[in-house]
């Protein structure tokens, strides 16, 4: 009982955790404690143990490769709440703070300032099956952009031997590429909450296979935000560039480049064969717009449509003219 009150009259305690390979570094806040823990089954059981005995109001984990994951996931099973902080936000927040020094421990620190000053919301896992998914999007995304770069050295290339061997190569990344789509496709089929989702983005006319398994892999929370913040988390909002009497151009930017790659590809398909994103992308030509402007506009209506149909639970349907 004792052990209770003196719990209960401890004040929140808000922890930043800096992630690598081998090492958790964390620091709680405002006590002033910092420590460390090995990035493995061990070390996620003591730091789960050390924080269930604290009054948390917040984790700050810094998301870096797919090494964050397994501890994310382990303390949110433990009820403990976790906000996900991309680590170039957490960077220029450590330099707003006059921190440019960067090593783990002012890394953990500095995450656990920014929980408290701007009030991270929590960030739930990704479902297991989406994690895998996006392993696999991410390997064949990988191995495209190795086959380019293999194509152009053929292209450029004179001598015989070399050509053997790029071609040889080359016929062993399209071998690898076949296996997986199979592995992609297999993935989706199997788990219905994907395959729902999946089957929804491929009715919008422009988006094929590999958009559409790039948008399930790379916007894990589409049909659960608003069109706004799923825009944003693509890098296709418009921001303003104002100051005083002058008015920048908007420009978008950030967010996940190998989702607007995919959607670039499926907003030039659906500019010809999407019925109302026809008219929408002709209409804002006849307006004046630029090309790469329309495009991009195109390019945000098909994924804040996608969004939308997979929240609705709904296939496309076209729009009256």
């Amino acid at each position: 009982m004792q052990g209770k009150v003196h719990a209960d009259a401890m004040p929140a305690v808000y922890a930043g955790i800096d992630v690598c390979k081998e090492r958790l570094d964390i620091y709680l806040h405002p006590a002033g404690e910092r420590f460390s823990v090995a990035n493995d089954a061990g070390g996620w059981r003591c730091l789960r143990r050390r924080l269930t005995l604290l009054p948390v109001a917040m984790v700050a984990l810094e998301a870096t490769s797919k090494y964050h994951r397994a501890v994310h996931r382990r303390l949110h099973g433990a009820g403990i709440p976790v906000a996900l902080v991309n680590p170039l936000r957490a960077r220029l927040f450590a330099e707003a703070c006059g921190m440019l020094a960067k090593t783990d421990a002012i890394d953990a620190r500095m995450l656990a300032w920014m929980s408290v000053r701007l009030e991270l919301a929590e960030s739930p896992p990704a479902a297991e099956q989406v994690e895998a998914l996006q392993e696999l999007v991410r390997a064949r995304a990988a191995a495209v952009e190795e086959r380019t770069a293999l194509a152009n050295r053929l292209e450029s290339c004179a001598h015989a031997v070399l050509r053997r061997e790029l071609q040889g190569r080359l016929r062993g990344l399209d071998r690898h590429l076949g296996r997986l789509e199979r592995l992609i496709s297999t993935h989706v089929a199997a788990h219905p909450d994907l395959a729902g989702h999946y089957a929804i983005v491929r009715s919008i006319p422009g988006i094929g296979p590999v958009t559409a398994t790039e948008l399930l892999a790379n916007l894990d929370v589409v049909g659960r935000v608003g069109g706004k913040q799923v825009a944003a988390l693509a890098g296709l909002a418009p921001f303003a560039r104002d100051s005083g009497d002058a008015r920048g151009l908007r420009h978008i930017g950030r967010g996940r480049p190998h989702l607007r790659k995919a959607l670039y590809m499926a907003a030039l398909a659906a500019a010809r064969c999407n019925p109302d994103l026809k008219r929408f992308h002709q209409r804002l030509r006849q307006n004046g717009k630029p090309p790469k402007v329309a495009i991009t506009a195109v390019m945000r209506k098909l994924l804040i449509l996608a969004n939308t149909l997979i929240a609705q639970n709904r296939h496309w349907s076209p729009d009256p003219a």
